[in-house]
C-alpha cells in the first residue's frame, strides 16, 4: 500500500523532476487496476459520455451520472489523487451553482475538480478556491466547447492563439488553480506554459515538456474504436481479445461444449440416489 497521493505529492514530483502519471477511470474494476499500477492521478472524465455511454460528445453527461462514477472510482482507488470532471452546464450558469456541484464531488471523496476554459472561468476557479475546493484547469482543445471550436481540433497553432493560451494559463494559476491540463496544444506552447508555471502542468497531446501525461484509458487499451486521436499510444488491443473471447463463448454454447462437468454443481451421492429413485435418472 502506498501513501495517499495529495497535491503536495504532485508538487514534490515536479520539484524533483519526476513525471506525473494520469489516466481516466470510470468504474470500480478499472480504478482497482489503476490503483495497483501506481497511477498518480485518476480523472473521472466526462469523456465517459462517449467511451462508456455511447454519446457522440461529452455534452449530454449529467452531474448525477458523474457522481456515481466518481464514487465507484474512489472505492477502487483509495490512495490515488482522484479528480471529478465538471460536466457541461454544471459550472457555466453561475458561480453559486458551480460551488454547489463541485461541493458534491468533494463529498463523494474527490481530491479536486476539473473544469474547462481560460480567463472566462477565472472567477469560478477563484470562488471554488475560496470554498476550499482544489481545481484543475483545462486549456486547449476543450471538448465541451466543440460547437465554438468547430470540432475536435488542435489549438494554439498560430501566434495569436498561442499567446492567448499562455495568458489563460497565467490567469488560471492566479485565480487559484492547483494544476492545469493542456490538450492538443503544440509542444512549443506547452513548454513555455510549463516553464512559467508554479503548478503541475499535465499534457494530453501537448508534447513531452509538461510535468506529466494523461491518456483516456479506453484509447490506450484499444477498448474504444470510434476514433483514435493522433496523440494516443495504444498499449493493448482489448477489443480483439474480448471479441475473440465472446466468439469462443458463442461457439462453445452452440456446440454444447459449455458448460462441461467442471462448470456445474453436484448433489451428494446419498441425495442424488434419493432424487433419482423418486424422479428417475
Amino acid at each position: 500500500m502506498r501513501h495517499k497521493v495529495t497535491i503536495q505529492t504532485l508538487r514534490d514530483k515536479v520539484e524533483k523532476g519526476q513525471k506525473i502519471t494520469m489516466i481516466t477511470g470510470y468504474d470500480y474494476p478499472m480504478a482497482l487496476l489503476e490503483e495497483r499500477a501506481g497511477i498518480d492521478i485518476i480523472l473521472v472524465g466526462d469523456s465517459l459520455g462517449m467511451t462508456v455511454l455511447g454519446y457522440d460528445s461529452t455534452l449530454p453527461v449529467e452531474m448525477d451520472i458523474m457522481l456515481e462514477h466518481a464514487k465507484a472510482v474512489r472505492r477502487g482507488a483509495p490512495t490515488a489523487y482522484v479528480i471529478g470532471d465538471m460536466p457541461y452546464m454544471s459550472y457555466q450558469v453561475s458561480v453559486e451553482e458551480a460551488v454547489r456541484n463541485a461541493g458534491l464531488y468533494m463529498k463523494a471523496g474527490m481530491d479536486a475538480v476539473k473544469l474547462e476554459g481560460g480567463r472566462n472561468v477565472a472567477d469560478v476557479i477563484a470562488a471554488l478556491t475560496k470554498a476550499t475546493i482544489p481545481v484543475m484547469g483545462h486549456l486547449g482543445l476543450t471538448p465541451q466547447s466543440i460547437a465554438m471550436l468547430g470540432g475536435f481540433k488542435a489549438q494554439g497553432r498560430d501566434i495569436g492563439a498561442a499567446e492567448a493560451l499562455i495568458a489563460d494559463a497565467k490567469a488560471l494559476e492566479e485565480a487559484g488553480a492547483v494544476s492545469i491540463l493542456l490538450e492538443a496544444v503544440p509542444p512549443e506552447v506547452a513548454k513555455i506554459i510549463t516553464e512559467r508555471a508554479n503548478i503541475p502542468i499535465i499534457s494530453i497531446g501537448a508534447g513531452p515538456n509538461c510535468h506529466g501525461q494523461l491518456l483516456i484509458v479506453h484509447d490506450m487499451l484499444g477498448f474504444f474504436d470510434a476514433f483514435t486521436p493522433k496523440f494516443v499510444k495504444k498499449y493493448a488491443d482489448l477489443n480483439k481479445i474480448i471479441l475473440d473471447a465472446l466468439g469462443q463463448y458463442v461457439q462453445d454454447v452452440e456446440s454444447g461444449t459449455f458448460p462441461a462437468e467442471e462448470h456445474f454443481y453436484k448433489m451428494p451421492k446419498e441425495s442424488l440416489a434419493s432424487f433419482q429413485e423418486k424422479y428417475g435418472k
